[in-house]
């Protein structure tokens, strides 16, 4: 089971002294709303498990842990997303972006226990 999101707490009705020094501004971060994975996956419309792979080799949104959670900005998110649209496929920055993300061909010939010199766990056969 899952613990609740994080989320910022809300801020007093009547400002008292101490807490008019304290008020959030635009520019201020602590006003973010803070996603998980699976709900930034949701909003995303993305697996929860992308998200994780993307974490680890990187290409994916930023992050921030909290203790063992890991949260997602929402405004972060939407920056992602962001900087991922494109006008059409034919689009030079499409092209490049998605020529980046083009792994090598993995379609070469692996060698056999033979040619290795592998033991195959059996006995050898006495003739």
């Amino acid at each position: 089971m899952r613990p609740d999101p994080l989320r910022p707490y809300p801020l007093p009705l009547t400002p008292t002294p101490i807490a008019v020094a304290h008020v959030p501004t635009q520019a201020s971060h602590s006003t973010q709303r803070y996603l998980s994975n699976g709900e930034a996956a949701n909003f995303l419309r993305l697996s929860p498990r992308t998200l994780e792979k993307q974490r680890v080799i990187g290409g994916g949104p930023r992050f921030r842990k909290f203790g063992r959670r890991v949260m997602y900005a929402l405004m972060d998110l939407e920056a992602w997303a962001d900087a991922r649209s494109f006008g059409m496929t034919s689009d030079p920055e499409y092209t490049e972006a998605t020529a980046a993300r083009v792994r090598p061909n993995r379609a070469a010939p692996r060698a056999t226990r033979k040619q290795t010199g592998a033991s195959t766990g059996l006995r050898p056969r006495v003739a």
